[in-house]
């Protein structure tokens, strides 16, 4: 197999005639066909070629290739954003009685559809807490059919032992998927310690600037040709125009992600000093409680992290306020660097015993390290803590 930096280069689309270096975009809604007995055979599946942008297209099947091949998928799929990837992908495999389990810190809108929207379908779901991973098999009951979870969590940069979760699913045959957004598959790759899928916003780290909404989901052939019927008619398609902005995206993932990391680490490094905050986690930090196993399963710490500062939810807020240069935004994975409040914003709809059932603080601060030069960053968030 060819280094992730290769294959994030050189998987490319065929050349056309007119033998461009870079891919060009292919805008457009439909395929044509040579005869009535081609489009006869296209529609039946007998032969393997676009029919409709809503199916497919060669942009966004460029992306997904990149993508299964750096995360060690067979296969995949494309969506308009990270959250329909996570819908689509779990209601093309679920049934009305099903049941799933899941780690209780997930972003919010993964929350809201397994208590709130799943629920009209009788699908129900049990949540563990991240730190206590022994309480999952406690909660499989017969109709159990998917384990999910995220590594690291949103917003609270937790880890779970993936090797763990693959072993436990094995043995009770349950699907797991795993969304990985914030590890990207340059940090972490799921598929080696047993997930089934894996799931990436790449709104995110994936296009890294802050342009374009996208999703992706790879895993086996087998579960990947249901999540396509199933988006194939419920229409969830990935732009082309998006799908071709995310694909040069990747071409640059490992070089953005190494500055990204290293600047995480030195404001980690930094924060855990300072005298107004309460705790720091980062999952290369040595006093993270799961230091251990994101070494082992992650090849570095990612560009989020999360403190809690003294005073709750009203320092948060002042501390925010008064930032300069770091952007107040509910994103994440930009190259310019992004403070946001939890639990006013992205996790808000969470009622208050659901927050500290999920381990969010009302003070809790995400940050998404940019790329901006290490000390500019750290100015400004000196500046914001001390006034």
């Amino acid at each position: 197999m060819e280094n992730f930096e290769t294959i994030a280069v050189r998987t490319q689309l065929e050349r056309t005639q007119f033998k461009e270096h870079s891919v060009p975009l292919y805008l457009t809604s439909s395929y044509l066909f040579d005869d009535a007995e081609e489009m006869r055979a296209s529609f039946a599946e007998e032969k393997e070629r676009n029919i409709y942008s809503r199916f497919s297209n060669p942009n966004t099947s460029e992306f997904v290739e990149k993508v299964a091949k750096m995360e060690g998928a067979e296969a995949g799929y494309a969506f308009a954003t990270g959250m329909s990837a996570v819908f689509s992908s779990l209601a093309a495999l679920l049934n009305s009685g099903d049941h799933v389990i899941s780690a209780r810190s997930v972003f919010g809108s993964t929350h809201s559809l397994f208590t709130k929207f799943f629920p009209k379908w009788n699908i129900t779901h049990s949540y563990f807490n991240v730190n206590h991973v022994n309480e999952i098999e406690a909660l499989i009951k017969p109709e159990t059919k998917i384990l999910f979870a995220e590594s690291p969590t949103n917003p609270g940069v937790d880890i779970l032992d993936l090797e763990l979760l693959g072993q436990i699913a094995r043995k009770h045959g349950l699907l797991l998927i795993i969304d990985n957004c914030f590890a990207t598959p340059y940090i972490q790759n799921p598929i080696k310690f047993g997930a089934d899928l894996v799931i990436h916003s790449a709104t995110k780290m994936i296009d890294g600037q802050g342009r374009v909404l996208g999703g992706v989901t790879v895993g086996t052939e087998e579960l990947i040709r249901e999540i396509y019927l199933f988006s194939r008619n419920t229409g969830p398609a990935l732009s082309p125009f998006n799908a071709w902005v995310l694909s040069k995206s990747l071409e640059t993932l490992p070089v953005r992600l190494e500055k990204h990391c290293e600047n995480a680490l030195k404001l980690a490094e930094f924060l855990e000093k300072e005298v107004s905050i309460e705790a720091v986690k980062y999952p290369f930090l040595r006093s993270h409680p799961q230091y251990e196993v994101a070494k082992k399963q992650m090849r570095l710490g990612g560009n989020i992290v999360a403190f809690q500062l003294k005073g709750g939810i009203e320092s948060g807020r002042r501390f925010i306020d008064n930032l300069k240069l770091c952007s107040r935004s509910a994103n994440l994975g930009d190259t310019r660097t992004i403070v946001t409040h939890p639990a006013s914003t992205t996790h808000s709809k969470l009622s208050d015993e659901e927050l500290e059932a999920a381990g969010i603080s009302k003070g809790l601060v995400r940050v998404s390290a940019g790329l901006e030069h290490i000390d500019d960053i750290i100015k400004d968030m000196k500046n914001a803590l001390n006034n």
